[in-house]
């Protein structure tokens, strides 16, 4: 018997059910299956959870102790067992707590690195920080994983904000990245950002070394226009990055929710210390209401609870996040990493094998751009995707409101089609009416059928602002951790990346020919040798 037995055995009871017939019992079930926080609202109205199931997925909740578990990790408590940290990323968008770790309070030294941030960060904007060619008017921010996908996210969510110098991210150590994006940059106006907290990241610092190189080809002194996010100051200090420009964060901040502390440094100079703060507010706000509010109106308890209702008690083993807002195009790849690195686990916090499904596959693109790529295959597939939905009421060009008009009314029709479908009787009348008669007009009829009965979420704000985006990204780290909880994971290691990264270190000299390769795999020394010889 397992923590899910009870969900299981009423999902099997609802199992041939349709969500739609729900909605037919309750005239009022939009309302009561949806919760609102602060002008944002989740509706989970249309999934086949019904008052029963959300009691049991509550009591799932409490008795998992999630609310203890919870209160720890704000606490400062090392909860981040199997690396014996902290869990405080929280702490970078609420800088007035008092947060106390192995006995010493350290948001002093918090405070103390988000002013010297925000300093940078006006000096850059202003020109007071010149560089060698006058005002640096590009910023090129090169780090990997968290380093890279927190701020590329959010500095194309706060477009509309942008008054500073240009914003460009490297990230792959395929060479093509970072040629790429410095061939059309001025290395005297340039700034570079070397985002890695040991200064030891491969990716990072092979990449930081080819900037150094194209910079040096054009300055006297490349490293003058180069700062640094790390902890290493000994190797940023052999880089030749001067200490006033390196800025620090302590080992409880993990990399996938490094986007609020100095990780953030290319979106502060981009929108601004100001707007920065705002969407700290916005998360700081999110943490309020998820510490505050009772399980049942709680947007991430709520959140996560549905997925597991997806996952774990149906079997779905994907969700699709599609944001039907342009300027969270990089949100799905953000929650990739943010959901699958933290819950992509196979043990539990004792290291016995899970007894059940971990972290779903999760993935996305805008709408309407998916609408034409994949949502042939999540309406009228034969595997059940789970969907959520991500829509402005309004957008930021009000020249353009009758466009924002039609992205939300396909927005709605989407998750209106997924719960509807359309029945085979339907389909032979529009068959019908097309011409079709006899064995033809029943084939016809068959490809315009739509099970339905698809279930979607729904997350509807006002506008996409600095302070909504951090609500959003708060919301979904938190629905992270609920789940984590519940499983009895450690959702804030990532051991899953280094083996990979091992291997990777002892290939390369196989690769360029100067080890043998003794101990690998035929298949591996194989493709090693056809890659020496296509190379010459």
């Amino acid at each position: 018997m397992n923590q899910f037995d009870d969900l299981i055995a009423h999902a099997a009871g609802v199992q041939g059910r349709s969500i739609l017939s729900l909605f037919d019992a309750d005239p009022h079930r939009a309302g009561a299956f949806a919760a609102e926080y602060d002008g944002m609202l989740f509706d989970y109205s249309k999934t086949n959870i019904d008052a029963t199931g959300r009691g049991l997925l509550l009591d799932l909740a409490r008795k998992a102790g999630v609310a203890e578990k919870r209160d720890a990790m704000f606490s400062g408590a090392k909860i981040n067992e199997t690396e014996g940290r902290a869990v405080l990323h929280t702490a970078w968008r609420n800088p007035g707590a008092e947060i106390v770790v192995d006995g010493h309070d350290v948001m002093p030294a918090l405070r103390e690195t988000l002013a010297r941030l925000r300093a940078f960060a006006e000096d850059v904007r202003s020109g007071r920080f010149r560089g060698q060619g006058g005002k640096i008017t590009d910023v090129v921010n090169i780090g990997i994983g968290g380093s890279d996908l927190g701020p590329v996210m959010a500095t194309l969510a706060m477009a509309p904000w942008h008054d500073g110098p240009r914003t460009h991210f490297v990230s792959n150590v395929d060479g093509a990245h970072i040629h790429d994006t410095l061939a059309v940059l001025n290395p005297e106006t340039t700034l570079v950002i070397v985002a890695s907290k040991t200064f030891t990241t491969v990716e990072t610092m092979t990449n930081a070394e080819a900037a150094r190189h194209w910079m040096a080809a054009r300055v006297t002194d490349p490293t003058a226009q180069f700062a640094a996010i790390s902890t290493a100051t000994d190797r940023t200090e052999a880089f030749g990055i001067a200490h006033e420009r390196v800025f620090g964060f302590e080992d409880w901040v993990g990399g996938r929710y490094s986007v609020w502390s100095p990780i953030g440094l290319s979106v502060m100079i981009a929108v601004g210390p100001e707007r920065f703060a705002e969407f700290q507010a916005g998360g700081a706000a999110m943490d309020r209401h998820f510490r505050t509010a009772p399980f049942e109106a709680n947007l991430p308890v709520l959140l996560a609870l549905v997925g597991v209702w997806h996952n774990q008690i149906l079997g779905h083993a994907t969700r699709a996040v599609l944001p039907y807002d342009q300027r969270l195009l990089r949100l799905p790849a953000y929650l990739q990493q943010l959901e699958m690195e933290s819950n992509g686990k196979r043990v539990s916090m004792d290291g016995a094998d899970l007894p059940y499904n971990s972290g779903p596959v999760v993935w996305g693109e805008p709408g309407t751009n998916g609408q034409h790529a994949f949502y042939q295959l999540i309406h009228q597939g034969t595997r059940v995707v789970p969907c959520e939905f991500l829509i402005a009421a309004e957008g930021h060009e009000p020249n353009l409101a009758h466009q924002h008009i039609l992205l939300a009314a396909n927005c709605l029709a989407q998750s209106e089609a997924l719960l509807r479908g359309r029945s085979l009787d339907v389909a032979r009348e529009i068959c019908r009416k097309k011409g079709f008669s006899g064995a033809e007009l029943e084939r016809q009829a068959r490809h315009r059928v739509f099970p339905g009965n698809r279930p979607s979420t729904t997350l509807l704000y006002p506008k996409l602002t600095p302070f909504t985006l951090g609500q959003i990204v708060a919301l979904y780290e938190h629905r992270v951790f609920v789940e984590g909880a519940i499983l009895g994971i450690n959702s804030f290691d990532q051991w899953g990346v280094e083996l990979g990264k091992e291997l990777a270190m002892a290939l390369a000299p196989v690769l360029e020919g100067t080890a043998d390769g003794a101990g690998k795999d035929g298949s591996t020394l194989a493709l090693a040798a056809r890659i020496r010889a296509l190379r010459g």
